[in-house]
C-alpha cells in the first residue's frame, strides 16, 4: 500500500478521530478524500471488522508520534558539536501519546508510513524516527503547503537519510577537502600571527560541502555558481573552492609600502574581495565559479549575488534557471539580525526577481562579535524566517562532514528539482575570536573552555574513518605533508615575488568597455536618433493590439502621446518611453523596476497597457521590432534595500542593458542607502567593478510634506568623488532622453542617478520639440537668455526651480536676468561654468535652491571656491526636516526663496 500524507490528522483529538471514524463505517462517501484515506488504510491493515476502542487508539496515537517526529523531530536532533542544544519542549515520547513500554513489541499497520514492511513493532518505528529526525540532521519540512514538495522532500529524507555512509572514495574526497580547509588556516596562523584573516576554524566542514554541492549541482545541469558570503572564512573559500591562487593570497598578506602613483581607487581587505575562476570537475566539465566582493555590511551581498544571476539567467541562458546557481553563505547572527534576508525571500518566488531558488548555507558559529545567540534572536533558530516559503531547513552537525555532505546534496537536488530556496544550517563554532586578535574568554569563558578542549573535525573524521579503514591515517598524513609543502612554495614563491599570470573570467560582456578618464566628461557624445526612428517607436506606443479592450482612460492616454507627437511637444513620459525604444531597437536590454513603475507613480509612465476584460498586459515597447533588445519592466514588492541590491547585482552581469531603479518617492531611496553607499557609490573604487545601474528619485518642493519632497541630492552628492558616479536634475524631456541613451553610449558604466520631477510631468512649459531628440546630445548646463539689456544679475539653479523663476521674471517683465540651469551636478562641468562667469563679468552670480540651506547642492558646490565663493545663496533655512507639512506654509516659503533669488545680493 502506497504511504500517504496524513499530516491533517496530527492536531486531532482523539476522540474526535474516533467520532468520525464511526461515520466512516455508516457512510464513507460523508467524509473527504484524505479522512477516508486513513480510515480505509487502518481497516486494510486490521480487517474490515475493526471497531472503535483501545487498538484503534493505539494505531492512532502511534501514527501521532510518527507525525511529531517529522514536525518536530528537529527539536531533538543532535546538531551542537560543542555544548548540549536548549530544551525546545518538544513533547515527543511514549508517555506524551498515551504509549508505555509494553506497547514496544505490539504490531503497528502505520509502520508502512516509514517503510517498515507490513508495519512493524512500536520499537522498530521509534528507532527508525529517531535515527531519522533525531540524529546529526535536524530537519524542518512539514512547514511547506505545497502537497507534491512536502511529500518530495520526506520521501527522499526518509529513503537516504537514516544511514548515510558513502563509498571509500567519497570518503576520501572528504577527507582531502576537509585537510585542505583545516591546513590552510593552520599554515596562515602560523606565518602571519596575529593578522585578521576571519578563519574558518570550527567551521572547516564548509569547504568539503560546497565542493560537494559543485559536484552535484553540475550533475544535475548547473554550469555556473556565484556566490555572496561574508568574511568568515572567505580565504579558505577563496582558495580551496572557488581556485584563487595561493600565490595572490599570500601576496594580501605580504603587503609591504605602497606605491601610491599606482593606485587605482580605494582598494579593499583581502577577506572582503571577489575572484572569478573556471574549474574542470571530475567528470570533464567546466564550471564557472564566482565570488562576489562583499563590504562588512554582510547580508547586504545577498540580492547582489542573486541579482548577477538573474542577469546570467535572462542574457546567457535564455531563462534556463537550472544552469546558474546562487550560492548565499550566512553567519547566523548576520541573518537573524539584518532584514535585508527576510525582503529576498520575499522576493525569490516573484516574476521579476526569481532565480530559481538560492541556497543559503550558514555557517552557525552560535555567537556575533561577542553576542551569544541567546541575545541574538528571539526565534528557535537564526533560520526560522525561512519556513515562511515552501522549501526544506536542514541544521545539521558541522563535526559530521558526511552528514553536511548529504544536507548539501539534498538541497541542491532540491533546488534544480522545483526552483525553490533551500537551507544548509551547519552548527558549528568559531575557535577564535570575532578575529584572530580577539580574546573571546572575556563575554564567552565557558563556551571557550569548551572550545579549547574539543578536536577540530578533521581529527574527528579521521579518527571515525580509522573504525572502518586503519589505513586512512596514513593517506591523511600523507595528504597533509604534501598540502603543506605545497603551500610553502606557493609562499616562498611569493617572498621571491614569483606570482601566477591572472586569467581573465569566463565571461565577455565587459571586453569591449574600457575604465573612465577625467576628459571623457567634458562633453558628452552624440545621442541623437533620426526622427524616422522616432516615427516607428511612435506608431508602436499609441497602438494595440487587435481584439484588445483598452479603458477608456488609457486609450485616452494614447491618444494625447500621438497629438503631442504631431503638435511637437513632447512630455516628459514620452522623452522616456523613446529613449527606451531607441536603446531597444539599437538591441539592448532595458530592465526597470520598483514600486509602481508599469503606471509610474504619477501616473505617467504607462509603459502596459491592461484589457479592460481580461487585464492582460500589452507592452508597446516589447513590438518595436523582432531583433530588438529584451525589455523587461516589473512592478517590485514594498522594498527598496533588497531590490536595488538586486538590480545592482544585475548591472555586474549584464553591461548592454540599461538597468533601471525608480524609487516612489526619492525620499524612499534612504531604505536602500547601504547599497548605495557600500556598492553604487564605492564598489569602482574598492573594487574596480563597473556599474551602469540608474537610480530615477521624484525629487521637488511641491508643498507634499517631508517624506515626499525630497530625495535628499546632498546624500549622493556627497558621495560623490573621483568620477564615481553622475548625479543630474534635468529640467526637459529632451534632456532626460538624451542622459538615459548617454549610459550605454559611454565606452565605460558609471551609475547615474536623476531627480525626476513630480508636477513636471504635466507641466505645459515642460516639453521638448522632437528636434531636439534628432540632433544634439545632453547639454550638462543650459544658459537660458533672453536678456535685452546687459545682464545684472544671473541666477544658477538645478531642477524645477527653474519653471519658477523664469515664470516670475516674465510676470515682471525684467530683462536683465539671465537663468543657468545646471543639468548635471557630477562630474561639475568646471570648464562651461567658468565660461559663462566670463560671459557676464559685470554680473550678481546667484545660486537659487527650493531644499533648504542645509540640503540641496549648495554646500556640495563650495567644493570649488573659486567658481561658487562670489555666489550669493538663497535657500530654505537650514532644517531639520526637508520640507513643510503645511502647504499654506510651502507656498509662502516658495514664494520668498523665488523673490529673494531675484531680488537679494550685492555686486
Amino acid at each position: 500500500m502506497k504511504a500517504k500524507d496524513f499530516s491533517h490528522v496530527l492536531g486531532h483529538d482523539p476522540t474526535y478521530i474516533e467520532s468520525l471514524y464511526r461515520q466512516y463505517q455508516k457512510d464513507p462517501s460523508s467524509l473527504e478524500e484524505s479522512w477516508r484515506d486513513f480510515f480505509s488504510g487502518f481497516e486494510f491493515r486490521q480487517g474490515t471488522d475493526a471497531g472503535v476502542g483501545s487498538n484503534f487508539r493505539a494505531e492512532f496515537n502511534v501514527f501521532r508520534m510518527i507525525q511529531s517526529y517529522r514536525s518536530r523531530g528537529h527539536l531533538l536532533s543532535d546538531t551542537n558539536p560543542i555544548r548540549p542544544r536548549r530544551d525546545r519542549d518538544a513533547r515527543i515520547s511514549l508517555e506524551h501519546y498515551n504509549l508505555g513500554e509494553k506497547d514496544l513489541d505490539t504490531h503497528f499497520f502505520c509502520g508502512e508510513f516509514v517503510g517498515l514492511n507490513d508495519g512493524g513493532t512500536l520499537r522498530e518505528i521509534v528507532d527508525k524516527m529517531e535515527l531519522l529526525y533525531c540524529g546529526k540532521i535536524g530537519i524542518e519540512y512539514t512547514h511547506i503547503t505545497n502537497t507534491d514538495v512536502r511529500r518530495w522532500v520526506r520521501a527522499q529524507y526518509e529513503t537516504h537519510g537514516a544511514q548515510i555512509d558513502y563509498p571509500p572514495e567519497r570518503k576520501r574526497m572528504i577527507l582531502e577537502k576537509l585537510n585542505e580547509a583545516n591546513v590552510f588556516e593552520a599554515f596562515l596562523q602560523s606565518k602571519y600571527i596575529g593578522q585578521k584573516r576571519f578563519s574558518l576554524e570550527g567551521g572547516e566542514t564548509m569547504i568539503p560541502a560546497l565542493d560537494s554541492l559543485i559536484h552535484k549541482g553540475c550533475e544535475l545541469g548547473a554550469r555556473e555558481f556565484v556566490v555572496g558570503m561574508g568574511h568568515r572564512g572567505r580565504l579558505n573559500v577563496l582558495a580551496n573552492v572557488i581556485g584563487k591562487t595561493y600565490e595572490y593570497i599570500f601576496s594580501e598578506f605580504e603587503e609591504g609600502p605602497v606605491d601610491e602613483t599606482k593606485i587605482l581607487g580605494s582598494g579593499d581587505v583581502k577577506y572582503h574581495l571577489g575572484h572569478t575562476s573556471v574549474r574542470k570537475i571530475s567528470d570533464g566539465k567546466e564550471v564557472f565559479l564566482k565570488i562576489l566582493p562583499n563590504p562588512s555590511h554582510l547580508e547586504a551581498i545577498v540580492p547582489v549575488a542573486q541579482g548577477y544571476a538573474r542577469a546570467q539567467i535572462d542574457a546567457a541562458y535564455g531563462g534556463d534557471h537550472t544552469k546558474i546557481i546562487p550560492i548565499a553563505i550566512h553567519g547566523d547572527a548576520a541573518l537573524s539580525g539584518q532584514g535585508v534576508v527576510y525582503e529576498c525571500l520575499q522576493m525569490s518566488e516573484l516574476e521579476a526577481f526569481s532565480v530559481g531558488g538560492t541556497i543559503h548555507f550558514v555557517v552557525n558559529n552560535q555567537i556575533g562579535f561577542t553576542t551569544d545567540f541567546s541575545d541574538g534572536r528571539s526565534a528557535h533558530y537564526c533560520t526560522s524566517l525561512a519556513r515562511m516559503l515552501d522549501g526544506p531547513i536542514l541544521h545539521v552537525n558541522g563535526d559530521e562532514p558526511e552528514y553536511v555532505v548529504y544536507a548539501c546534496e539534498l538541497a541542491v537536488a532540491f533546488r534544480q528539482r522545483f526552483h525553490r530556496d533551500v537551507w544548509i544550517d551547519m552548527v558549528c563554532y568559531r575557535k577564535h575570536g570575532h578575529n584572530e586578535g580577539d580574546e573571546p574568554k572575556y563575554t564567552q569563558p565557558h563556551l571557550y573552555g569548551l572550545v579549547a578542549k574539543h578536536k577540530n573535525p578533521r581529527e574527528l573524521y579521521i579518527e571515525k574513518l580509522l573504525r572502518s579503514d586503519p589505513d586512512i591515517k596514513k593517506l591523511a598524513e600523507e595528504v597533509q605533508k604534501n598540502y603543506r609543502n605545497m603551500l610553502t612554495d606557493r609562499f616562498n614563491n611569493v617572498k621571491q615575488k614569483e606570482l601566477p599570470v591572472r586569467k581573465p573570467g569566463p565571461h565577455k560582456g565587459w571586453a569591449n568597455l574600457r575604465w573612465s578618464k577625467p576628459e571623457d566628461f567634458t562633453s558628452s557624445p552624440e545621442t541623437a536618433v533620426p526622427k524616422e526612428t522616432l516615427d516607428r517607436i511612435m506608431a508602436t506606443l499609441t497602438r494595440v493590439p487587435e481584439g484588445f479592450k483598452t479603458l477608456r482612460k488609457a486609450q485616452k492616454i494614447l491618444d494625447e502621446r500621438k497629438k503631442a507627437y504631431v503638435n511637437n511637444a513632447l512630455d516628459w513620459s514620452l522623452g522616456e518611453l523613446l529613449a527606451y525604444g531607441t536603446i531597444l531597437l539599437e538591441g539592448h536590454g532595458v530592465r526597470f523596476t520598483g514600486q509602481d513603475v508599469i503606471r509610474g507613480t504619477f501616473s505617467h509612465r504607462h509603459a502596459k497597457i491592461f484589457d479592460e476584460k481580461t487585464n492582460e498586459a500589452h507592452c508597446p515597447l516589447a513590438h518595436l521590432d523582432k531583433k530588438q533588445g529584451a525589455v523587461r519592466i516589473y512592478n517590485s514588492h514594498l522594498s527598496e534595500y533588497a531590490v536595488l541590491g538586486l538590480e545592482y547585482g544585475h548591472s555586474q552581469a549584464n553591461p548592454w542593458s540599461l538597468n533601471i531603479w525608480e524609487a516612489q518617492f526619492g525620499d524612499f531611496s534612504n531604505g536602500a542607502q547601504i547599497i548605495i553607499d557600500q556598492f553604487i557609490a564605492s564598489g569602482e573604487s574598492k573594487w574596480r567593478r563597473m556599474c551602469n545601474v540608474v537610480l530615477l528619485l521624484p525629487h521637488g518642493h511641491e508643498g507634499a510634506g517631508p517624506e515626499h519632497s525630497s530625495a535628499r541630492p546632498e546624500r549622493f552628492l556627497q558621495l560623490c568623488a573621483e568620477y564615481n558616479m553622475i548625479v543630474a536634475n534635468c529640467t526637459s524631456p529632451a534632456q532626460f532622453f538624451h542622459i538615459l541613451r548617454r549610459q550605454m553610449k559611454y565606452p565605460f558604466r558609471k551609475p547615474l542617478v536623476v531627480f525626476t520631477p513630480k508636477s513636471l510631468l504635466r507641466e505645459a512649459r515642460c516639453t521638448s520639440g522632437i528636434e531636439e531628440l534628432t540632433k544634439g546630445k545632453f547639454q550638462e548646463v543650459i544658459v537660458d537668455s533672453h536678456a535685452k539689456k546687459e545682464v545684472a544679475r544671473v541666477i544658477f539653479c538645478s531642477g524645477k526651480i527653474y519653471y519658477d523663476l523664469k515664470k516670475e521674471l516674465a510676470r515682471r517683465n525684467l530683462e536683465n536676468v539671465a537663468i543657468v540651469r545646471l543639468e548635471q551636478l557630477y562630474p561639475l562641468p568646471r570648464e562651461a561654468i567658468e565660461h559663462i562667469k566670463e560671459k557676464f563679468p559685470t554680473a550678481l552670480f546667484v545660486w537659487a535652491q527650493e531644499e533648504p540651506l542645509n540640503g540641496g547642492a549648495w554646500f556640495y558646490l563650495m567644493r570649488w571656491p573659486h567658481l561658487f565663493g562670489d555666489f550669493h545663496c538663497v535657500a530654505r533655512d537650514m532644517a531639520a526636516a526637508p520640507a513643510t507639512g503645511h502647504g499654506s506654509i510651502h507656498l509662502r516659503e516658495q514664494g520668498e526663496i523665488i523673490r529673494r533669488a531675484i531680488e537679494e545680493g550685492k555686486k
